[in-house]
């Protein structure tokens, strides 16, 4: 097989893997420009840039049969796999042509974790000796390999990822028989205690060689398997505190395939894995726990609000807050300002009073914080501030054509999670 086609067969069959960001535009026409041909796509690097990724499977002859899989071994698709010597001189020339900037690089388990491992480490050391190639990589690390395949992909590594997939044990067990928790959890682990003794190494030595230096990210799959959001949740923010994840993505799961233990669904459940976005940036950037935004009586997001609506409708006892008096945490938890517009209200206090016409200026989401806010001791929202009558106008506003463009299943995931703050923030 020339190596274009096995590009356009191991692109393709990378699509589903959000854990390194988007792919490509889809648009319709000619072939010139169109990035999605070449399985490139965007992501961030660690100084928060965007960058263009050439994203790809190193093989997508497997032999697992996870049964949400669109490469499990019993598929009839087509397969490819490229040389460790065609992947690097692929990336090399299209980095020379101005295509990408980096390489997004995992792979089908081929023979058995270690030979796939061996083989995904071997395509990064010609890049990274050989070419001399010092862009940005992020390799998804395989569950199973042994400590020392992972300590070499971190070395030649920006960022690493060992992908949990489905969100419990027990799903696992039942979908992809061949994988299991403990597998998936050591490599992490073993990640997270290397990062931290090559931080202290830096504290004592300019030379300190270093370990996947943008850290390391997972995907879960949304709607694969029977956990509610707060199962899920309660994991990402585990994820987030026991292992220093720098980002866990949420992928809706994409019905590929058909079969039993498998749940029947038209389309991909997107508007679940956006509230999942928006309660993870709650979780990161506002200092809310998993178990304030849900709990047993609430397992689930609500489709229709956004998280941190729905929360504040539950502890309405809570709200009005004085925009005037409240401190940085409390103006945090009001729906419609974010971390910039609290940030601003917080240095305009500083030399003036804030008055309500200033709000907009500040970049606060009227249509939603109205309703939760006091200026200067007066209410400025247009029903009395109980949950019954704020729901409804905000359902309102919820259920109205949206001024933007939908946005598609291989959005970018930083696009899909700021979906809800196009017109303004969470």
């Amino acid at each position: 097989m020339h190596v274009l086609d096995k590009l356009s067969a191991l692109a393709n069959s990378a699509k589903y893997d959000v854990s390194c960001a988007s792919s490509g535009s889809t648009r319709q026409g000619g072939a010139l420009g169109r990035a999605t041909l070449g399985g490139i796509c965007h992501s961030w690097s660690a100084d928060g840039r965007c960058i263009s990724l050439l994203k790809v499977l190193f093989s997508n002859i497997c032999v697992y049969d996870c049964a949400y899989c669109i490469n499990r071994r019993s598929n009839d698709i087509r397969r490819a796999q490229f040389t460790p010597e065609e992947l690097a001189r692929l990336t090399v020339n299209f980095y020379q042509k101005n295509y990408i900037e980096g390489l997004f690089l995992s792979s089908a388990i081929v023979k058995n974790p270690d030979h796939t491992m061996e083989l995904l480490n071997k395509t990064m050391r010609l890049l990274r000796e050989a070419y001399l190639f010092h862009g940005y990589i992020h390799v998804k690390v395989i569950p199973g390999s042994s400590p020392a395949l992972v300590d070499e992909a971190g070395r030649l590594a920006d960022r690493v990822s060992v992908n949990i997939e489905l969100p419990s044990a027990q799903s696992l067990a039942l979908l992809a028989p061949q994988k299991n928790y403990p597998a998936i959890f050591a490599p992490m682990r073993h990640i997270h205690k290397t990062i931290l003794q090559h931080k202290e190494e830096n504290k004592t030595t300019k030379h300190a060689m270093k370990f996947a230096p943008a850290g390391q990210s997972t995907q879960l799959i949304i709607g694969a398997s029977p956990e509610r959001d707060l199962q899920i949740l309660k994991l990402s923010a585990f994820l987030y505190q026991s292992v220093r994840m720098r980002r866990v993505y949420y992928s809706a799961y994409v019905p590929v395939n058909a079969g039993t233990n498998l749940p029947a669904l038209i389309r991909p459940p997107l508007l679940r894995e956006h509230r999942l976005y928006q309660a993870d940036w709650l979780l990161r950037f506002y200092g809310f726990e998993a178990t304030e935004l849900l709990d047993e009586q609430h397992p689930d997001f609500e489709e229709g609000l956004d998280p941190k609506v729905s929360w504040a409708l539950r502890h309405i006892g809570a709200f009005p807050v004085e925009i005037n008096t409240a401190d940085y945490s409390q103006l945090l938890r009001i729906p419609g300002v974010g971390v910039r517009s609290a940030a601003r209200i917080m240095a305009v206090r500083k030399v003036k009073k804030i008055r309500y016409e200033d709000l907009k200026k500040l970049r606060v989401v009227l249509k939603r914080a109205q309703y939760f806010i006091l200026v200067n001791g007066r209410y400025h929202g247009d029903v009395s501030p109980e949950p019954v009558g704020i729901r409804q106008k905000l359902d309102v506003i919820a259920r109205r054509p949206p001024s933007q463009s939908q946005l598609t299943l291989f959005s970018a995931p930083e696009e899909r999670e700021a979906a809800s703050s196009i017109s303004g923030e969470l």
